[in-house]
């Protein structure tokens, strides 16, 4: 049987970097994702800060700057009709104060193409677990040439909120109540919209929405309460659309795109996090590990993150034939408190802004965004919180170019 040191499974930003890193460490490493290419729409396509500066630190940077992207310096919200710039990511210091919006798929693509050694198999469904004397041992999985096994020393889920490698090894995340889910659509930018790298938020009177700066586009993302889609829907298109002209100021030419509900996608938000995201022989990551509520856009940098301390943690005992359960434990350790405090901070956003502006019930600016624009400083800090992060990791010395 096939064997490899480290199979991981997924192929997202957490997949691809853990395998950039441990295939630069020289462990033998196999990500497989099961769909033949990135691109698929609505993925998270923020790049953040601390990701920005680690691909600096990979001798990245220099090719990520060529991707067509934008650059996203504040964060605006109007809540009936007061406007406070709630993060302010110019205030940031470091070569990057910006959020960059870039195609996932260009993201990935760049991560893929990066390191020779890095062995991607796309098109490669994992089915299940192997097991021995209950330790993980390898996958099944299932590719255009049939269903196949591989064995390795170690598996890690990187395949997302639904992760088939979690469910496979019976570990249940904790979940935690959302009040929304989300609608997700484009909106083309007219020739006389104001585009000025911003994300720009609206709340009040029983909506909640969100646009970011694209370009030739508005990402737009309009929230409902859970559970309310079918019923909303039913309503009609002509609804949905003259309920976006009134918050952002679109004319109905603009509008028109939107033809029906087939252009409106549907995210279903969930929230959790896993007691342990181990066993032995398995480590979850991302969104395996922590699904995230889409406030701040911070997952795919959580992810990034959780993949490079993994690296780093476990290319010695990998490249050693020893990888334990302490091991394992140890970056769950390092991971932890940064996901933890983040979901505190998104259920406080939830209890705050989202659940009164959804409900009718939200009738002034929050104290914490009162205090922020009377301080236009404390900007600085909300866009570090969500830009940086606590506890920020940088490239191990094994996966930098020399002189980096």
């Amino acid at each position: 049987m096939e064997h490899v040191t480290c199979c991981v499974a997924g192929g997202g930003p957490a997949g691809v970097m853990l395998g950039l890193l441990l295939a630069r460490a020289g462990v033998r490493v196999a990500v497989l994702e099961k769909h033949d290419d990135f691109l698929h729409d609505f993925r998270g396509d923020t790049v953040h800060p601390s990701t920005l500066r680690l691909l600096d630190e990979l001798g990245l940077g220099e090719r990520f700057a060529a991707l067509p992207r934008r650059e996203l310096t504040e964060m605006r919200m109007r809540i009936n009709g007061e406007t406070v710039v709630a993060a302010d990511f110019g205030r940031l210091r470091g070569r990057h104060p910006y959020i960059a919006m870039v195609p996932q798929w260009d993201f990935l693509e760049l991560l893929a193409d990066a390191e020779p050694a890095l062995d991607l198999r796309m098109g490669t469904e994992i089915t299940g677990l192997r097991r021995e004397h209950g330790r993980v041992t390898g996958v099944t999985y299932r590719d255009a040439s049939g269903d196949g096994e591989l064995a390795a020393d170690l598996v890690v889920a990187c395949d997302g909120r639904d992760s088939v490698v979690r469910r496979a090894a019976g570990l249940r995340p904790r979940e935690f109540p959302v009040p929304m889910d989300v609608w997700s659509v484009r909106v083309p930018a007219s020739p006389h919209a104001e585009r000025d790298g911003r994300v720009f938020g609206v709340f009040g009177g029983g909506q909640a929405a969100v646009t970011m700066d694209r370009g030739d586009y508005f990402q737009t993302s309009y929230l409902i309460r859970k559970g309310d889609d079918a019923r909303l829907r039913a309503q009609g298109i002509e609804w949905f659309r003259e309920r976006l002209g009134a918050l952002f100021g679109w004319a109905p030419d603009v509008l028109s795109v939107i033809r029906s509900w087939d252009d409106v996608k549907l995210l279903e938000t969930t929230m959790g996090r896993l007691p342990r995201w181990y066993a032995d022989g398995l480590l979850c990551l991302g969104d395996a590990a922590h699904t995230m509520s889409p406030v701040g856009g911070v997952g795919v940098n959580l992810a990034v993150q959780d993949a490079v301390a993994a690296a780093r943690i476990l290319a010695g005992p990998l490249l050693s034939g020893r990888v334990s359960t302490k091991d394992l434990a140890k970056v769950q350790k390092r991971r932890e408190l940064p996901v933890r405090v983040i979901q505190r901070q998104q259920l406080g956003e939830h209890d705050m802004l989202l659940r009164p502006a959804l409900d009718g019930t939200l009738t002034e600016l929050p104290a914490p965004l009162r205090a922020v624009r009377r301080f236009p400083a404390l900007a600085a800090v909300t866009a570090y919180l969500g830009g940086v992060g606590l506890r920020p990791e940088h490239a191990p010395a094994f996966a930098r170019p020399r002189g980096r």
